[in-house]
């Protein structure tokens, strides 16, 4: 099964999930900042469309309150929208890196963590 696409929004309530763990609807909206908090109902619809998506699930009902927790990885997240961030660039990598080197966000630190990585990828491929 391929990953979900994930909005924004949608990855901040992620992103409240892998933070949080199980919680309710309630727990969700209340923990997002308070300056431009979304509605409950907001959040409700958008979360269950993460389950639709299979991204969230039920786990237990306390009272009336269903409790969701995160179905999907941070890092399979990151990996879909990396993934298609990529597919529209043609698939090359050079126009990202050339961005972060130019705005500071790669350092000779992560390219150096970044030539370990793949001298280990070569090694098991």
């Amino acid at each position: 099964m391929s990953e979900p696409r994930i909005s924004r929004f949608e990855f901040q309530l992620l992103d409240k999930l892998w933070e949080l763990g199980p919680c309710s609807i309630r727990e969700i909206q209340e923990s997002l900042p308070e300056k431009d908090r979304p509605a409950y109902t907001t959040v409700q619809t958008m979360i269950y469309r993460l389950e639709e998506k299979g991204a969230v699930c039920r786990v237990k009902k306390i009272g009336n309150a269903h409790l969701f927790e995160a179905n999907v990885s941070r890092q399979a997240v990151h990996h879909r929208l990396i993934g298609d961030l990529l597919s529209l660039l043609g698939g090359s990598a050079a126009p990202v890196m050339s961005h972060l080197v130019e705005t500071g966000k790669l350092t000779l630190a992560d390219v150096k963590e970044l030539e370990k990585k793949l001298e280990a990828a070569e090694k098991i491929s």
